[in-house]
């Protein structure tokens, strides 16, 4: 996915000049995956440019919706980007750390495309570092914070790369908060998968395990692809 500076969905556009994790397809798939039905109270935690905030509003038009970051340019675009959506009054950006969050609110769900370069060198831009970097959100705080933050039937959704499963689970056990569904995302068929979409929630649900394939070998889209973010990518 390219990085423009205004990147346009079909009903809202985002400005993601400033803040250090522009628009990218991690953010979408989850925006696009994550359960919003009957959710009226949403955290969207990294927000970035507020990309998922706004796919959330979109796809629920009940939703109240917070967006914390710690990056104060990922705030005051977030900010610019909500008021200028169809959805501003039900969207609110927060400058802040996630760990030091303290709401009386519980939310129904928490949603978060965290830092996941745990073991990779960090990347020279300290900005970009720390948006992507688990030294400034772990997946155990992350976990830890949403089953403190959630109401009693919330939900947790998160992506990851695939080798952060074993962490994950071992952190949601600890968290009592356990993992319900399970999507790990291939990018073009009959190649590894990449990413794993995951859902957290004390709410007893049935267990789910699927996988989901982006592109064919020619670099089209699968049909489930499209079904899933056909509602806000502008080519499709």
């Amino acid at each position: 996915m390219g990085r423009e500076k205004v990147f346009k969905f079909k009903q809202f556009a985002v400005l993601n000049n400033r803040t250090a994790m522009k628009v990218g397809t991690d953010g979408v798939l989850l925006g696009a995956w994550c359960p919003v039905e009957g959710a009226r109270r949403v955290l969207d935690v990294g927000t970035g440019c507020g990309v998922i905030a706004l796919m959330v509003a979109q796809r629920n038009n009940d939703a109240v919706i917070d967006a914390i970051d710690i990056d104060h340019d990922a705030i005051d675009e977030a900010t610019l980007n909500f008021a200028n959506s169809p959805w501003s009054e039900r969207l609110t950006a927060i400058e802040g750390d996630f760990n030091n969050l303290n709401m009386a609110v519980g939310y129904d769900l928490i949603v978060s495309n965290p830092p996941y370069f745990t073991d990779s060198l960090l990347p020279p831009d300290e900005a970009r570092s720390l948006a992507r970097h688990s030294r400034s959100l772990s997946y155990r705080q992350l976990i830890d914070g949403a089953a403190r933050l959630m109401s009693d039937e919330g939900t947790l959704a998160l992506i990851s790369p695939c080798d952060a499963e074993g962490e994950i689970i071992e952190a949601s056990a600890f968290a009592s908060l356990p993992v319900r569904r399970l999507t790990r995302v291939i990018p073009v068929e009959d190649a590894p998968a990449k990413r794993t979409l995951w859902l957290l929630s004390r709410r007893e649900v049935p267990y789910l395990e699927d996988t989901l394939t982006i592109a064919h070998h020619d670099d089209t889209f699968t049909s489930e692809y499209v079904a899933l973010t056909g509602a806000f990518y502008l080519k499709m």
